[in-house]
């Protein structure tokens, strides 16, 4: 249980944060889409761009991920629900109240038939469960939002088309891989190893950086399975804190 300070620290450093990985994908998609040149520079400059839009699109989810549990603005719901839902519509058109129960129930049966991010038919595939995963959760109605933005930017605001694909679609589809890959299928894949608890989750080995910049530390899966209300930003202490515990009870 967090104490009045503690609570209030952490919803200032999680706003914080929020507001740098928004407005950062605010900027760079605006930029992108709309005033990107294609000089040399601008040819050789379009991947690394393309790359910090698709990072940054996996922090968009990530921020609606603790929007989703609280542990943006612990004890303020309203601020939680605003940020989520603001977080989910830029990533994807998603809407964080119809999401919500599904990542609940990922959490009450996680690797199990009634877990929908879980892949029964295909535990250890990738790309079977990667689509299966796509479909769960991307519909008709995310797509009919995307749709009329797209449409939006190229009639009524002359976004180039080639921009308005470099630059929006194609970072958020490679994000949509890069989540799965690192906070669903490298976690709760079957393979040779059990798992160490009914969590059914484990945790990559990555360093701060790398942990950061493949899954904004979504990586230490099983240390957010025990500790759900833990802030992405937490989540290297709270493995850290863990680690200790266990070396001290073996």
């Amino acid at each position: 249980m967090l104490t009045t300070a503690q609570a209030k620290r952490q919803t200032r450093v999680g706003l914080t944060l929020a507001a740098l990985v928004v407005g950062s994908w605010l900027a760079l998609h605006v930029y992108g889409v709309f005033f990107h040149r294609w000089t040399p520079v601008g040819v050789l400059t379009a991947p690394l761009l393309i790359a910090v839009i698709c990072w940054l699109n996996v922090g968009l989810f990530i921020v609606a991920h603790d929007a989703m549990h609280g542990s943006l603005a612990p004890g303020r719901p309203k601020v939680n629900r605003f940020w989520g839902r603001l977080t989910l519509l830029l990533y994807a058109g998603f809407w964080m109240d119809r999401l919500q129960p599904k990542h609940f129930d990922h959490h009450k049966h996680v690797g199990t038939a009634r877990d929908p991010d879980f892949s029964e038919a295909h535990p250890d595939r990738f790309w079977p469960w990667y689509l299966q995963f796509f479909r769960t959760y991307f519909g008709w109605r995310e797509f009919a939002v995307l749709f009329a933005v797209t449409w939006t930017y190229l009639l009524l605001l002359g976004a180039p088309l080639a921009n308005l694909l470099l630059f929006w679609p194609l970072p958020a589809i490679l994000s949509s891989v890069q989540l799965f890959a690192f906070g669903t299928y490298l976690p709760h894949r079957h393979d040779e190893q059990p798992f160490a608890d009914h969590h059914r989750s484990r945790s990559n080995d990555f360093g701060w950086l790398a942990s950061l910049l493949t899954c904004f530390h979504f990586g230490y899966h099983q240390e957010h399975h025990a500790s759900p209300q833990t802030p992405w930003w937490a989540l290297p202490a709270e493995r850290r804190r863990l680690k200790e515990q266990r070396q001290a009870h073996a």
